[in-house]
């Protein structure tokens, strides 16, 4: 089990017995802390397990079907890191960051500032898990120095 603020991450074989302890797991939870799980925002997700059981289970829990891929904490699950489609994300929310500020009107030591604490703490999640495409690297990076030096991001 793996939790991250309000979100449950659950890991288990795929069987029935399983699926119905998460249920009973889930309603204790309810009884101890006075708080609804609602299940019509709770989705599954079954790596290697087939598409029947995975209906089946997702009855059981009264919740949906997950598709891949799919976003957890603003990382693509189930995407292809080795395609520059997958890093789109990074880079315009760099850029989006850095595009809000007016670089002219910063000075130099502010716009280094900025950078540091803007475009290079964005990519980092992603870098924890994905290796970057060197494609990718240079667009940010030039993103950075045309920020640095007041060119339009």
């Amino acid at each position: 089990m793996l939790q991250y603020i309000d979100d449950t991450l659950f890991s288990y074989k795929a069987s029935l017995k399983n699926m119905f302890n998460i249920k009973i797991i889930l309603k204790c939870f309810e009884l101890a802390f006075g708080l609804k799980v609602n299940f019509l925002n709770s989705r599954i997700y079954g790596v290697g397990v087939d598409q029947t059981s995975i209906f089946c289970f997702a009855t059981i829990l009264s919740c949906d079907v997950m598709k891949t891929p799919f976003n957890y904490l603003r990382l693509p699950v189930g995407g292809c890191f080795k395609r520059n489609v997958f890093w789109e994300e990074v880079v315009n929310r760099i850029k989006n960051r850095l595009g809000n500020w007016k670089g002219r009107f910063v000075s130099v030591v502010g716009r280094i500032c900025l950078i540091k604490s803007v475009s290079s703490f964005i990519p980092l999640f992603y870098l924890s898990l994905f290796r970057i495409l060197s494609t990718v690297m240079k667009k940010i990076v030039s993103l950075q120095r045309n920020f640095l030096w007041g060119v339009g991001v």
